[in-house]
């Protein structure tokens, strides 16, 4: 079954990640044949990374980054759930991203932004990030505005808002089940390739 995490990419007091994450967590609990898990970026302390070897060459000395690897590569796609800071998306989520490489590679993403004009310029920087390691990034995505989703600093999404969900489940999912046939395939050639 193809899994996939929702990320929320901010450890902020107070965050809108968190009840974000939680609203498409909610919907898409309502999805079949696929599995989603939240993954909160409160509950892995990353410090700033601290990794002598650079992530591409998989040797991972931290305790911490082991198990960050491991639960990155857990999965077969991605939605994160991503604030706007200064045009670009969080030092927080940017560092958890950094921290591990091979993980990553040939996995879908998609986006939920949220700020002032709903996060669009931290998700053009992450996909930019992204493509980097090999993540294809899937076009649908939802970008909440501060001014019309949120009532008082709370999420009110409006009905747009909540339709923009279906297509971005639907192409990281489809992205997520095609990619997984291309990692089997790498996984085959370097099984024989070792032989």
């Amino acid at each position: 079954m193809t899994k996939i995490a929702i990320i929320i990419g901010s450890t902020r007091p107070g965050r809108n990640g968190e009840p974000v994450a939680k609203w498409v967590a909610e919907h898409a609990a309502e999805r079949e044949g696929v599995e989603y898990e939240l993954v909160d970026l409160a509950e892995w302390p990353l410090p700033h990374l601290d990794e002598p070897m650079p992530a591409g060459m998989g040797q991972y000395a931290g305790e911490h980054t082991k198990a960050w690897a491991a639960k990155v590569a857990e999965f077969d796609g991605y939605i994160f759930v991503t604030p706007e800071y200064n045009h670009s998306t969080s030092g927080v989520l940017k560092n958890a991203i950094d921290y591990v490489g091979a993980e990553w590679y040939n996995k879908a993403a998609g986006f939920v932004s949220y700020g002032v004009f709903g996060g669009a310029r931290a998700v053009e920087s992450l996909r930019l990030v992204l493509s980097t390691l090999q993540v294809a990034t899937v076009t649908a995505q939802v970008g909440l505005s501060l001014t019309h989703d949120f009532e008082n600093w709370s999420l009110k999404a409006t009905p747009q808002s909540e339709a923009a969900l279906t297509p971005l489940f639907d192409q990281v999912e489809s992205w997520s089940a095609a990619l997984a046939i291309v990692r089997a395939a790498q996984d085959e050639d370097a099984e024989e390739a070792a032989a």
